[in-house]
């Protein structure tokens, strides 16, 4: 017998979505992504984005080249004026301006706003490469109390207003835990895959390190299978990767459907 508190609670919960930039380069997918959060009248969303292949694109665009460390960016500081721009900027914007011409009332903020996140200065020898922590939900709950959309590009600030590149996953991660939301990692794949290839529809830690080991889990998504592990930790509940090219799925896994690959907690 289905408990219909346990599925109330579930579905009143806060959903944050997160794309990757990469969506950008397919306009039609946005657009389908963002027409099917229209039809979720009854549900406060917060979008969180990342803009890699934008950033690479500027950076190029300028000489500079850009490295990274277990898929990772590296961030100079001499890069942050771009990377900001690209992320804060032409990204976030992109987004708000694609929704608001749909009839969403979207917002573009980034981690700073608000004091939503804040930031300290990570220890891997990245840059200027922010570890984000929770603050304040008060202007998320604020806009999302008055059905707005809100869109959170992933640059931070450090205690001393330097602004700081932050994983976008671990953007989401954080956005997740100050509103108790549900994640929705979306990326340009449908999961996550295994030794064979194949997509599963279930990891957790000891398989994702095996994966990691064996060269089958790399780069980006090494970073976004860390990120997922932890949420999953955090919030002592699986957390889904699928691709943002079947947005439609997002209303499946509302429904209580098991979409793309759930990453399980270690820690119940």
């Amino acid at each position: 017998m289905i408990n219909s508190k346990a599925v109330t609670s579930i579905t009143e919960k806060p959903l944050v979505i997160k794309i990757g930039g990469a969506i950008l380069e397919k306009p039609e997918a946005l657009a389908s992504l963002l027409e099917v959060i229209k039809t979720l009248t009854n549900k406060k969303i917060v979008l969180v984005h990342g803009g890699g292949c934008v950033v690479d694109e500027m950076l190029s665009q300028a000489g500079l080249q850009s490295e990274k460390l277990n898929g990772l960016r590296v961030t100079p500081k001499a890069h942050m004026p771009l990377i900001s721009g690209a992320l804060a900027g032409t990204v976030n914007k992109t987004i708000v301006a694609n929704a608001n011409k749909i009839g969403l009332s979207a917002i573009g903020l980034s981690l700073a706003d608000g004091a939503i996140v804040q930031c300290q200065l990570n220890s891997h020898n990245l840059g200027c490469v922010g570890v984000p922590q929770a603050n304040s939900s008060k202007l998320l709950d604020t806009l999302l109390n008055s059905q707005f959309l809100p869109v959170v590009s992933s640059i931070g600030a450090l205690t001393n207003g330097e602004l700081v590149n932050v994983n976008a996953d671990d953007a989401a991660v954080v956005i997740c835990q100050l509103l108790n939301a549900e994640l929705l990692l979306l990326t340009d794949v449908n999961g996550v895959k295994g030794s064979d290839g194949e997509y599963l529809t279930s990891i957790d830690q000891s398989l994702a390190d095996q994966l990691i080991s064996q060269g089958v889990i790399a780069g980006g998504m090494t970073a976004k299978i860390n990120a997922a592990i932890y949420a999953a930790n955090q919030l002592r509940r699986s957390i889904a990767v699928a691709s943002w090219k079947a947005p439609e799925q997002i209303k499946n896994l509302l429904a209580g459907d098991s979409i793309g690959t759930r990453v399980q907690p270690s820690i119940y």
